[in-house]
């Protein structure tokens, strides 16, 4: 990290702010909860973005020490990582680090390659790649990544997340062989926040 990089207490400060409300929500899994969080505001604010590039490539960097592989790419499903691959292969690049991004589609392209991965030419066939997720709950979403990501050839190694929803869903990513790393759990944000 660079002295103008973001705190982690900052990062936390704007993810409160921008992303997190009390309110009532049904989650992607059809779980109903009064706390909602969309980290694409905080990761579409320039502060947000640079913040989560820099911490993110951290918990990389720590999910790689605790392995012997390296990651040569950075991304996840579609739109929720779109922004946070992007923010995380330009902090890396700032360090000196070619760690290009790419993206899982939901559903395959229609036309042209019809592929689920975009940015697969920057991206040696068998690489080890990471995923990146902005909540994990149930880590469904994730894991479906982590299939596409498989398919393609490619070998996922681990998840740096921003926020655990503290439901079981980062133990299910280990159970799948995803190291998962969160950069807050949800327990600190809210009442309980001060």
């Amino acid at each position: 990290m660079t002295s103008d990089t973001p705190s982690r207490a900052r990062l936390k400060e704007l993810l409160s702010t921008l992303s997190y409300e009390e309110r009532e929500v049904v989650l992607a899994s059809g779980a109903a909860s009064n706390q909602y969080v969309d980290c694409k505001q905080t990761a579409l604010h320039p502060e947000g973005a640079l913040a989560l590039g820099h911490h993110l490539y951290g918990v990389i960097r720590e999910l790689e020490s605790g392995s012997d592989r390296t990651a040569v790419a950075v991304g996840g499903m579609s739109i929720g990582a779109d922004p946070l691959a992007t923010a995380t292969s330009l902090a890396a690049y700032s360090q000196g680090r070619h760690l290009p991004a790419y993206l899982v589609r939901k559903e395959p392209k229609g036309h042209g390659t019809q592929q689920y991965l975009e940015g697969m030419k920057n991206i040696p066939d068998g690489s080890d790649v990471v995923l990146v997720e902005d909540v994990i709950t149930t880590g469904g979403s994730t894991l479906r990544a982590a299939g596409y990501v498989r398919d393609a050839g490619l070998n996922p190694i681990g998840v740096a997340v921003i926020i655990d929803r503290e439901v079981g869903g980062m133990k299910r990513l280990e159970e799948d062989g995803l190291r998962a790393i969160a950069l807050f759990r949800l327990s600190e944000f809210g009442q309980d926040e001060g």
